[in-house]
């Protein structure tokens, strides 16, 4: 179901009317703000996530590492 320009200019109408022109710029403002806080935190935890795996493969490289020089001098 898709909204054609009447439906859209009657929101926009009951807007204006609920809110008045003065709060509407504030309304935006705070929702412009939330959004940015969102993307911001999304974005802290996407990097939070990827230095967690990169510290996993580290770890696991350096396990690997001393079994691999016992086994080479196993073999001489």
């Amino acid at each position: 179901m898709s909204l054609g320009w009447n439906e859209i200019l009657l929101v926009l109408l009951i807007v204006l009317l609920l809110f008045g022109g003065r709060k509407i710029p504030e309304l935006m403002r705070g929702l412009g703000k939330g959004i940015r806080e969102f993307n911001d935190a999304k974005s802290n935890v996407k990097k939070e996530i990827e230095e967690g795996m990169s510290e996993k493969e580290n770890i696991n490289t350096d396990k690997s590492t001393p079994a691999q020089t016992t086994q080479t001098s196993a073999q001489q």
